[in-house]
């Protein structure tokens, strides 16, 4: 699951930056502005990437892709980013927990005592 997470997440970080720049050109909001939220933002991504295993970290992923669903508000394009990076958001968590439950059954598998009989 880390992996997909942290993919996505990454994605998410050049997408925030991308969106402060095309934000920066709207006279009513103040550059400094745009670029503390947009910096939190993009600061969040990153700590997530190594939050995703622990206990609330998906959950806070949650929050990040509601919040960019939300700046759609400053700048419309981010309502179709948003939704598609928490479309994304969903298949890497459903997905990764998936493969790691399957990696876990193959690993124990592998640890388990052979029960057939050898063969001379």
């Amino acid at each position: 699951m880390r992996t997909l997470c942290s993919s996505t997440l990454i994605g998410e970080f050049f997408v925030i930056g991308f969106a402060a720049l095309v934000a920066m050109k709207d006279p009513g909001l103040a550059v400094s502005t745009v670029w503390l939220v947009s910096g939190i933002a993009m600061v969040l991504c990153v700590l997530l990437c190594g939050m995703v295993t622990r206990p609330g970290g998906v959950a806070l992923g949650w929050g990040l892709q509601l919040a960019l669903v939300a700046s759609g508000v400053f700048v419309p394009t981010m309502y179709f980013m948003g939704a598609v990076f928490a479309a994304l958001w969903w298949a890497s968590v459903h997905f990764g927990r998936k493969v790691d439950e399957a990696k876990a059954r193959f690993a124990a598998q592998a640890e388990a005592p052979s029960t057939t009989p050898d063969a001379v």
